[in-house]
């Protein structure tokens, strides 16, 4: 299996770096686990804007030289790893730029004609891991689970991925936000996941 790691943090300095290096060391345990390859999108310097002009149309957007690696990428994975924090009930602005230009028409989906898309990343899997300050019903309760929304269906499963697991853990800012506890359930998770 190979797993592409899309980790959205601007430090390394971070409990979301924590959860970087515990799903490293966690496949790394993983005999089933095959190749691995880390994206870190603010190391990278991954610009997020969206740039639409006469010489670059959204409708070309799935074959623009500058996003090719990150389209093989894509291609290359098996399982696709994203790990952020949750800001204003979402994931970074940085991840969702990713989003918005590399699960483009025509190469994440096909437009049908129908009510919905042709999923054209069906068969790989994915695996959310967020955090955030406030407390983990925050989501659930306050924002009717928009964040868990926005990336099973509005995106994953948009694109033919229905396989999507989700670590979300809150309070993490707190003193006895069982921080260790949590790293640990992530890490035993890669070490022993088969797909």
């Amino acid at each position: 299996m190979k797993t592409l790691i899309i980790y959205t943090h601007p430090t390394h300095e971070s409990l979301s770096y924590a959860f970087l290096q515990k799903t490293i060391e966690g496949i790394g345990e993983n005999p089933n686990s095959g190749e691995m390859q880390v994206l870190d999108l603010y190391a990278e310097g991954f610009n997020p804007l969206l740039v639409f002009n006469e010489n670059k149309r959204r409708r070309d957007m799935h074959k623009d030289p500058e996003l090719e690696r990150y389209r093989e990428q894509l291609l290359w994975a098996d399982r696709i790893v994203m790990i952020y924090p949750i800001w204003w009930g979402r994931p970074p602005a940085m991840l969702l730029g990713y989003i918005d230009q590399l699960f483009a028409s025509n190469f994440a989906y096909r437009d049908t004609g129908g009510l919905l898309a042709e999923g054209l990343l069906k068969g790989k899997t994915a695996v959310c891991i967020s955090v955030m300050k406030g407390p983990a019903f925050y989501p659930l309760y306050w924002l009717n689970n928009a964040h868990k929304v926005l990336m099973r269906k509005a995106l994953f499963r948009w694109v033919g991925i229905k396989k999507v697991k989700f670590f979300e853990f809150g309070g993490m800012e707190k003193k006895n936000g069982r921080q260790a506890e949590k790293l640990n359930k992530v890490q035993r998770y890669f070490r022993t996941a088969r797909a």
